[in-house]
């Protein structure tokens, strides 16, 4: 590679760095939120692919579906300033945040549940002991 060059990567090299399975790198091209270059069979992925899946996996984590992830990359390929993207995202952010604190809410009910299950099954052994 050339110092004027733009770095490039193999499937196998995201893969290992990601620690994610080749066939999923292929599915998120499938899905077109990847697009690398190709010679032949090899892909040849970009920064830009590089970026793109970092911030798919991130995404992934944040409970962010594919569809939206893609909404995101779409917009932002069409606007580049960005502006639609940043309204777009806080209103994923919004519905994530109420997604997650109901989540949290129903955590905390099966938390409780189990400590009262928990407290009733070592109240009974206790007292079959004695």
């Amino acid at each position: 590679m050339q110092d004027n060059q733009e770095p490039t990567y193999s499937i196998s090299e995201l893969a290992k760095e990601f620690d994610i399975t080749t066939r999923s790198i292929r599915f998120y091209e499938d899905q077109g939120l990847l697009s690398p270059d190709r010679h032949g069979q090899t892909r040849i992925y970009s920064k830009r692919d590089k970026v793109r899946l970092k911030l798919i996996l991130r995404g992934k984590r944040l409970g962010f579906t594919l569809a939206e992830t893609g909404r995101l990359f779409e917009l932002y390929d069409a606007d580049k300033s960005s502006a639609k993207q940043l309204h777009t995202m806080l209103q994923l952010i919004e519905e994530k945040k109420a997604d997650l604190s109901q989540q949290m809410d129903d955590i905390k009910v099966v938390l409780m549940e189990l400590v009262t299950a928990e407290r009733r099954c070592l109240d009974t052994l206790k007292n079959l002991d004695e």
